[in-house]
């Protein structure tokens, strides 16, 4: 069975004095609740340090927003994945569409990433999705297995099986359009059967990654193959973020909050 995860990326948001008073407020929320979900917080680059000092490994993980391939070397602006293991990052996201659209990531790039950040020890969540246009011209599954295939082509089974995936239909990201939970089903599904045909890798976690909310979540997270969720704007509001963790589907068990 696949392991539960809700991860929140910050994006561009909060200066690194309002992120360690963010984690502080999120942990003491979070010490009040029982849940089956591993929670990680993403925060940008300037952040991570803080946080990592802040935060506490048995509430929270702690992910970064993007990473370069290479150990080090004359890459002005860039991060290595030894950095961002040295801060103590568990979790990288890699392929985000944001990167692909504005910074014109290429699969062969990001293919490289997910390799370097595995050989670091740390667990990449690699993001694919479509746009309106690919959707609506019924290309949603062809553009999502073309980036699969190309973005794992580096990887072996035992590496594959090491990675998160966030399924994030480009456009439902910050639009406040999210995919059904039959489309987010039908979709993680399609990922699911292609990870077990091609790769023997079927308990691979899927996260959802569209405009999540505390009201959607417990539908979409209830569905099959949705292991969790990847949250952009929700997850930068103590409230927001942990009200999607608490409405979050446990599975049949009882959310407990301590007096």
């Amino acid at each position: 069975m696949s392991r539960k995860i809700i991860a929140g990326n910050w994006k561009m948001h909060m200066t690194h004095t309002d992120a360690v008073s963010f984690v502080k407020r999120l942990q003491e929320e979070l010490a009040k609740i029982n849940t089956s979900y591993e929670v990680v917080v993403i925060p940008p680059f300037t952040s991570l340090f803080p946080v990592s000092t802040a935060i506490d490994k048995g509430i929270l993980k702690l992910g970064a927003q993007n990473v370069f391939y290479e150990r080090e070397g004359a890459y002005t602006g860039e991060i290595s994945p030894v950095m961002l293991k040295a801060l103590g990052c568990d979790y990288v996201i890699v392929g985000h569409s944001e990167r692909r659209k504005y910074f014109a990531e290429s699969d062969e790039m990001i293919a490289k990433k997910l390799k370097a950040v595995l050989i670091e020890g740390m667990t990449p969540i690699l993001c694919v999705g479509e746009t309106l246009e690919q959707r609506e011209k019924g290309r949603h599954k062809e553009v999502v297995e073309s980036q699969l295939v190309s973005d794992l082509a580096y990887l072996s089974v035992d590496e594959i099986k090491r990675i998160v995936i966030a399924y994030e239909p480009v456009w439902a990201i910050g639009t406040g359009h999210n995919a059904t939970p039959e489309q987010a089903q039908e979709m993680h599904e399609f990922i699911r059967n292609i990870l077990e045909e091609k790769f023997a890798a079927s308990d691979v976690p899927i996260l959802y990654g569209g405009s999540v909310k505390p009201e959607n979540i417990r539908d979409i997270s209830a569905m099959k193959d949705v292991d969790g969720a990847l949250v952009g704007g929700a997850s930068i509001k103590v409230e927001s973020f942990v009200g999607i963790i608490l409405n979050a589907y446990q599975g049949g068990e009882l959310k407990c909050i301590h007096s």
